[in-house]
């Protein structure tokens, strides 16, 4: 079976593109703009821009591609920048009101149009063992009573937002909600809210899959990159929802997050 990879930025997709290749078969598609095609050199690939999926999926298919994987950090275009080929236009036509809507519902009609070109889309970290984080503390010191507090109240802030298709993570620190993620991304809230943090204990990033989210293609992530931008931010640790978040290279994390003394907690029940 030969997985196709369509690959943005970021180092996991290399992981999930090495993972499918020793699993049968793979090719990689590099995303012009967030993946570095140097970086799959020893691969099958090829670079193409996002918005010529007609091409994209003409040589998959000549690659005997049938499984079709999505991994990496992307923004998601304008229309007005992404230069839509035919397929993609037609697609857009297709998705309606869903291309106005929040991401969540924008991938979940892009995968169903995968699906009827005859692609099976699976997760990442189907691919991957021991790609999600486990239940516990992986990192760190344990949370006490204030942060264990903010997490709470991170996790019912993200509850609430959760119909709205907003965002997977928000940032809290003694009760105060310093930021939520919207199109911005994870390191960019990171940034925000640590110009915003208040004098004393330090607060944490609570990042949880939304209600209802299509795991395949948009799962929540962290990495080491994660952790060492919430260090700079001044937070005492991350938070996220055990078997529903992807720790992209587990090892960095665990040790940049033991260097800077922030804590990462797999939440084992996150009630909504």
């Amino acid at each position: 079976m030969t997985t196709g990879v369509i690959a943005a930025g970021g180092p996991f997709p290399l992981k999930v593109a090495e993972a499918a290749a020793r699993q049968g078969g793979v090719f990689v598609v590099c995303l012009r703009g967030f993946c570095d095609p140097a970086a799959y050199a020893h691969l099958p690939h090829m670079e193409e821009r996002p918005g010529a999926a007609g091409a994209i999926i003409d040589r998959l298919r000549q690659e005997g591609v049938t499984r079709l994987v999505l991994a990496g950090q992307a923004r998601r275009p304008s229309m007005l920048s992404l230069w839509p080929d035919a397929w993609v236009r037609r697609a857009l036509a297709r998705l309606g009101p869903a291309v106005l809507k929040g991401d969540d519902a924008f991938l979940r009609g892009i995968v169903g149009l995968l699906e009827e070109e005859g692609f099976a889309v699976v997760s990442p970290q189907s691919l991957l063992e021991d790609a999600m984080a486990p239940a516990g503390l992986l990192a760190g010191p344990e949370p006490d009573e204030a942060a264990r507090a903010d997490i709470a109240r991170g996790v019912a802030v993200l509850g609430a937002l959760a119909p709205q298709d907003v965002g997977q993570a928000v940032v809290v620190q003694q009760g105060l909600v310093l930021g939520i993620e919207a199109i911005e991304g994870t390191d960019a809230l990171l940034a925000r809210a640590g110009t915003l943090r208040r004098e004393g204990p330090g607060g944490v990033l609570v990042k949880l899959p939304k209600q209802g989210q299509e795991m395949r293609v948009d799962a929540p992530a962290i990495g080491p990159r994660t952790v060492e931008n919430a260090a700079a931010a001044g937070l005492r640790g991350i938070a996220v929802a055990a078997g529903g978040t992807i720790l992209a290279g587990r090892e960095e994390a665990v040790r940049a997050a033991r260097a800077a003394g922030i804590f990462i907690l797999g939440l084992e029940e996150t009630p909504r």
